[in-house]
């Protein structure tokens, strides 16, 4: 069918010189407006500039030595101007000229389809000696990342055999409501064209554009080829395909443009063709080769940085909105318990362990500590209001609470403080009375004047790098003054075992010893004879 207009096209469109000629006439025709007049102008006066005889300058002597004989100077005779005219060249050279520029690209062209034909068909030799070029240990590890970029690649292209066949079913649509001839052609040829990125689209277009610039009388249906096609490809190019694939891939839509670059000045078309499927190759490289992280750093599209880092450098810039922004979109997907957890406390970890090696000014220590508290401060209602559920929970069936006093306390610093604040706020959301306290250098005397009971419950917060060494000495303090009170020492993000590090506390021990807010929230609800780790 695509052959068939072809060649009614060619045959139509030497009965369309009479459209084209007018349109040439009409591009060429100076006009009658005010630039056409000022073209016509200035082409006259170079007439006139032109017209004007050079001056000859007089001969020294005013004589000539031609033959001896004096000779008058004409002082209207002009230099013949001299102009060099090629000789005609014969049917086989103009063949030549004209097939020139096509030779290249189609030995390109012809190299790639054998190389892609003996790729196939030995595509299972070459597979195994790259297995054996790498080594048979790591035969799992390529297993997983041939497997990886075949899956990706695939996707790839089934996505753009997707994207160019609606780009030309709606091109073609498009084409045949303005009118043009042989509509379903030029929509067939640029879903194909399309298979090369930028460059074929402009084939594409140009193709239609010039044949309705031959077929209509008028401008209005070339001008809306062009804007039909501009709308299309401008939606296509530069949302819909660097989105679709991005997601599909796992290539960001802005390494896909710079790979696109990239490929396209080492290889030319051939590159741009390449691109994507080279890039996702790259990526798989870089994930499963440790000495390429990196690459799927720069090229992945999964976040660079986590929530807890993210919010952690927003602050360090002094940047609390964006920061703030960080936790609300968490706070959407998550409990504010795992926002707490995996997100607030991490930052504080960071930020305690620059502090403690003094790669924190004191300027931006207190914009940090101060942001978190301010934003402790009103989380709690934006959960519950943006969360029913949570509400619901917290005035749900309340957990068998002690009936004396739950009293949070940090075990050194201001990072201890506010996770002990924390720990507050998730223990009245629970409906449990709970208190929280901030650093006091004497601690013991604050809690001689609070004078807790056997019904009381004291948590002790403390943060790395240094959270055992205070939780271990306050709660000794704390177990020699207060033998009867239950106490619930966490040790936030700590990763190991948590009964091998209860043992680390001399006797008498805290009956529990948590890592996270949730666990802590546990063991306050707890009896005293279970366990004693969490």
């Amino acid at each position: 069918m695509i052959f068939n207009d072809l060649v009614q096209v060619a045959i139509e469109l030497p009965g369309y010189k009479e459209n084209i000629d007018k349109k040439i006439a009409a591009v060429n025709a100076p006009g009658k407006s005010a630039f056409g007049r000022a073209a016509d102008s200035v082409e006259q006066l170079r007439k006139q500039i032109a017209s004007v005889p050079p001056p000859v300058p007089p001969a020294a002597d005013g004589q000539s030595a031609s033959k001896g004989r004096r000779v008058a100077a004409n002082p209207n005779s002009r230099p013949l101007a001299v102009q060099i005219v090629q000789e005609p060249g014969n049917e086989l050279q103009y063949v030549a000229s004209l097939a020139k520029p096509f030779l290249r690209p189609l030995a390109v062209f012809g190299m790639v389809l054998i190389f892609s034909l003996y790729l196939l068909i030995e595509h299972h030799d070459l597979r195994n000696r790259l297995f054996r070029l790498v080594g048979l240990q790591q035969l799992n590890l390529m297993t997983l990342a041939l497997n990886d970029a075949t899956q990706r690649v695939s996707r790839y292209l089934m996505l753009q055999l997707l994207v160019n066949a609606c780009f030309g079913a709606l091109f073609g649509i498009g084409l045949y409501l303005i009118g043009l001839p042989y509509a379903a052609l030029w929509g067939v040829v640029a879903a194909i064209l399309r298979l090369v990125p930028y460059i074929g689209s402009l084939v594409a277009a140009a193709l239609p554009l010039v044949l309705s610039l031959a077929v209509f009388d008028h401008w209005g249906p070339p001008v809306m080829v062009f804007v039909l096609f501009a709308i299309l490809e401008l939606v296509t190019g530069n949302f819909v395909e660097p989105w679709l694939y991005g997601i599909h891939t796992g290539v960001s839509s802005l390494a896909l443009l710079l790979a696109t670059v990239f490929w396209a000045a080492l290889w030319g078309p051939a590159g741009l063709i390449l691109s994507t499927p080279l890039t996702v190759c790259v990526l798989v490289l870089g994930r499963y080769v440790p000495q390429f992280s990196f690459l799927h750093v720069l090229l992945g599209d999964e976040a660079p940085l986590e929530a807890e880092a993210l919010i952690y450098q927003r602050l360090l810039d002094m940047d609390e909105q964006e920061a703030r922004a960080v936790a609300d979109r968490y706070l959407k997907e998550h409990t504010l318990a795992q926002l707490y957890d995996s997100v607030l406390i991490p930052a504080l970890t960071m930020a305690e362990h620059d502090r403690h090696k003094g790669a924190l000014d004191a300027v931006r220590e207190g914009f940090f500590f101060l942001s978190m508290k301010e934003m402790l401060a009103e989380l709690p209602d934006d959960s519950l209001r943006s969360k029913p559920e949570e509400a619901e929970a917290a005035s749900g069936p309340k957990p068998e609470w002690p009936s004396g006093r739950v009293i949070c306390i940090p075990a050194n610093d201001e990072a201890d403080e506010i996770s002990a604040s924390m720990l507050s706020q998730l223990l009245e959301l629970g409906g449990c009375a709970a208190l929280s306290f901030p650093v006091d250098p004497d601690m013991l005397h604050l809690m001689q004047v609070l004078e807790p009971s056997a019904d009381d419950v004291i948590c002790i917060s403390s943060l790395p790098p240094f959270a055992f060494s205070h939780a271990k000495t306050l709660s000794r303090q704390l177990r020699s003054r207060f033998p009867m009170t239950k106490i619930v020492v966490g040790v936030w993000g700590f990763a190991g075992d948590t009964k091998v590090a209860l043992e680390r506390f001399p006797a008498p021990r805290p009956e529990y010893l948590v890592t996270s807010l949730d666990l802590a929230v546990l063991a306050v609800s707890a009896p005293v004879e279970a366990p004693a780790e969490v």
